[in-house]
Order: C-alpha cells, then sequence, then structure tokens
C-alpha cells in the first residue's frame, strides 16, 4: 500500500512552513505546525494557545495524511500511480481538501487517461483563494501548483534506471551491428 513518501512530506512542508501556534490561514481556516487545519471545535480547543514543537507539527502532518489525504487517493483514483504521482496528489490534497478534490476536473482528467498538458492545465487552475471574500490568484499556491504538476510527471528513480539501462542495450546492440557490418 503506498504512502506519502519522504519527498512528499517535503514538498508539503516546503509550501505550507512551520508554525508552531494556531493561526488563520489566507482563507480563514484556523491552522498549526505544517498547515494542517483544524476542523472541529474540539480539536481548535486542544491547540488554541499552545505552542507545538516542529516534531508534534510532523506528527500532526503524518496524521493527517493517513486518515484524510492517502485513503482519498486509494480510493478515488482509478488508474496506478507511481511515487511521485502519489506524493503530488498527496500534497494537492493536503492544501485544497478532500472534498474539493473528489469533485475536481483534476481527478476526472486522472482517471480518464487524459494528457499530461490537460492534467498540468487542471493543477494550475488551483492557485485562487477567497481573500476578504473575493477570489483572487495567491502566487504561492501559484507556486505550488506548478510544483506538485511538475512531480507528477517526474521520472521516478526506477523508470529512469531502465531508461539508462535500455539506453546502455541500444547503443551496445548499435556499435555490435556497425562492427558487423564493416566486417562483411
Amino acid at each position: 500500500m503506498m504512502i506519502t513518501s519522504q519527498k512528499g512530506i517535503d514538498l508539503i512542508k516546503e509550501f505550507e512552513g512551520f508554525e508552531p501556534r494556531t493561526y488563520t490561514d489566507a482563507v480563514g481556516v484556523k491552522t498549526i505546525g505544517y498547515g494542517t487545519a483544524l476542523f472541529t471545535p474540539d480539536i481548535i480547543l486542544r491547540y488554541e494557545g499552545r505552542t507545538i514543537t516542529e516534531s508534534e507539527a510532523q506528527e500532526l502532518l503524518q496524521i493527517h495524511l493517513a486518515n484524510n489525504v492517502e485513503p482519498v487517493i486509494r480510493q478515488y483514483v482509478n488508474v496506478e500511480l507511481n511515487q511521485n504521482q502519489f506524493d503530488a496528489l498527496a500534497s494537492f490534497i493536503y492544501n485544497v481538501g478532500a472534498g474539493n478534490f473528489r469533485n475536481s476536473t483534476l481527478l476526472q482528467k486522472i482517471n480518464s487517461g487524459a494528457s499530461e498538458d490537460e492534467i498540468k492545465y487542471q493543477f494550475s487552475r488551483w492557485n485562487k483563494g477567497r481573500v476578504n471574500g473575493e477570489l483572487v490568484e495567491l502566487a504561492g499556491l501559484t507556486r505550488r501548483r506548478k510544483a506538485e504538476s511538475d512531480l507528477y510527471y517526474a521520472i521516478s528513480p526506477k523508470k529512469k534506471m531502465i531508461l539508462v539501462i535500455v539506453a546502455i542495450v541500444l547503443t551496445i546492440t548499435a556499435t555490435y551491428l556497425f562492427y558487423r557490418k564493416l566486417k562483411q
């Protein structure tokens, strides 16, 4: 069963940043640590006014991924994903929420096998947030969506190794055939 790798966690942490105390994020959600949303009054009360360590924030992040993000990917994405794709979607869902992802055109395009350009475009559309009640483009979200779509289409180390091996085999084969033809 695939889970978010350290690369995915690092991507989330890079864009979320660390806040040891509760704060209200750019779109009005009570948050703490590495952007972990505090949705219920009892959880808000548990953390309101407290300072948490980076270690506690990491734990909250991983709990949120395990309970609220990774199951959504497994349940709603109907195509095989590599680790980079899983990580990119984990970062995306962590930021926009499971409900938004479930109802997104991005999910529909992924499940229908749409082209790279179409899927990258769908990532890019999610760069807005409500500020003072108005939907506006946020530079940080634009950068995040670009990083997520780039990761989604990054070649995995395993695939990169396979491509290198194939290239070596093709080079050896071509060299062999070239010298064989010379001897004729």
